[in-house]
């Protein structure tokens, strides 16, 4: 017979589950990616959920983002939670899905090994918890980017191989449209591009032309109001020729992807006349000898020693863009002004300048002093705003805020002496003009 003993007031002692959280990525956004990245993330819902000590906190996942960057959204959501400490142990597919990048990989694996927290790689079978697993996994991440190095060099030899026979890859480009490897003109923005070349032509800057383009309701190929940079873009592409210039870019290096500007480090390829231009090779040639004449004419910006007095802190309350200073050239007068205004028009911004003598005198008002200087404005104010016109908000660093209203002075009491005997000179030309005038019909 059996002997059973009573436990008397004895409590069962709960398992202490590990939190365990998965990481997945795939690098391409196709459909048959797209596929695999939901596969991946159906297998650690099953994995995790069925063993009884684990409980799962959450499986983090990247779509269409390669292995060799480090700002992918979900791999540093799930560094977070681990700094924040939500997790014990982490899983991965790979050593190739956590990171190509050999410097990455390893610093991430040991600040989490620092954290006490344990990374296994299922198809390599490695612990980094465990003692050995470190030093295979240096070998196997140093594997992984040399792979993702080949991968790249070999797609640089095919997309080159093309150049040299006079293919290009992709181009999206504002006129055109890009179809069975060859540019075909879209007739409604041909047209903007002739109006470009030939309002520049006509002594139209691009900050001119970008404004005017905007007013006209006319946007940019992905539907965003026209820049100054846009502009000249189109100004100084030669492919508007019907010419192809191919590599004016390449890709540094496999790691950081970074486009830069080919100088001369790779050949270039010139494919004339392969499709249908939208301007002369003769205008276009004219563009070129006017940007040239305009940059000659431009005196380089002196290198200042330090900032202007408002310089960073006022901020435009419409778009929530910093103001700029600028001289207006004809009264010769500082002002200041919405950096979105300047560079795009009132369509983006419709904010108002502020004469810099008007922004002094209420800026003394409101610190009830006689003088002020750059370290007393940053000491007092954590930001000046321009909510709306003649109207400033000044934020004080205690959280008060100070609001005044100002009015433009009339035209008359703007005017400096200067400025009124050069209106009495240029009144007197005129008349003089019309007595001559006169006395010829007589």
């Amino acid at each position: 017979m059996r002997k059973i003993t009573k436990l008397e007031n004895t409590q069962l002692i709960p398992v202490k589950r590990k939190r365990v959280a998965a990481y997945a990525r795939v690098s391409s956004s196709k459909d048959a990616m797209h596929h695999s990245l939901s596969a991946q993330i159906s297998y650690y819902n099953n994995l995790i959920g069925s063993r009884g000590d684990w409980q799962l906190v959450r499986i983090y996942a990247d779509e269409a983002i390669t292995g060799t960057k480090d700002d992918r959204p979900e791999f540093q959501h799930l560094l977070a939670d681990c700094r924040a400490g939500k997790i014990d142990m982490v899983i991965a597919k790979s050593v190739t899905r956590l990171a190509r990048n050999t410097l990455t990989l390893l610093e991430t694996v040991r600040e989490l090994k620092a954290l006490g927290i344990d990374v296994y790689f299922e198809k390599e079978n490695i612990h980094t918890l465990s003692t050995d697993g470190e030093l295979m996994l240096t070998f196997l991440a140093s594997y992984a980017q040399e792979e993702s190095r080949s991968a790249s060099e070999n797609v640089k030899w095919r997309i080159r191989k093309k150049f040299e026979q006079g293919y290009s890859t992709y181009v999206d480009l504002y006129g055109y449209r890009f179809k069975d490897g060859t540019l075909h003109i879209i007739p409604e923005e041909a047209e903007i591009v002739k109006q470009i070349y030939t309002d520049f032509l006509s002594g139209m800057g691009t900050c001119v032309i970008a404004k005017k383009l905007n007013r006209q309701g006319v946007r940019t190929k992905k539907g965003n109001l026209w820049r100054e940079t846009s502009v000249h873009v189109i100004l100084t592409n030669e492919k508007y020729t019907g010419d192809l210039l191919l590599q004016k870019y390449y890709r540094l290096d496999h790691v950081s992807k970074k486009n830069v500007r080919n100088h001369g480090e790779l050949p270039m390829y010139i494919v004339e006349n392969c499709h249908e231009a939208i301007v002369s090779k003769t205008m276009f040639a004219d563009v070129q000898k006017e940007i040239k004449c305009r940059k000659s004419k431009v005196t380089p910006a002196k290198t200042l020693s330090k900032p202007h007095l408002f310089t960073g802190l006022l901020c435009c309350g419409l778009c929530g863009r910093k103001y700029q200073r600028k001289v207006d050239q004809r009264k010769k007068k500082p002002l200041w002004i919405c950096a979105v205004f300047r560079s795009i028009g009132k369509e983006a911004c419709p904010s108002q300048q502020i004469p810099e003598t008007i922004l002094i005198a209420k800026t003394l008002e409101v610190l009830k002093v006689k003088e002020i200087n750059r370290e007393l404005l940053l000491e007092n104010f954590a930001e000046i705003q321009v909510p709306g016109h003649n109207h400033l908000a000044y934020i004080f660093r205690d959280g008060h805020t100070e609001d005044v209203y100002w009015q433009n002075p009339s035209r008359r009491e703007s005017w400096t002496p200067e400025m009124k005997q050069k209106a009495r000179a240029r009144q007197l030309a005129l008349l003089e003009e019309r007595r001559k005038a006169n006395e010829c019909t007589e």
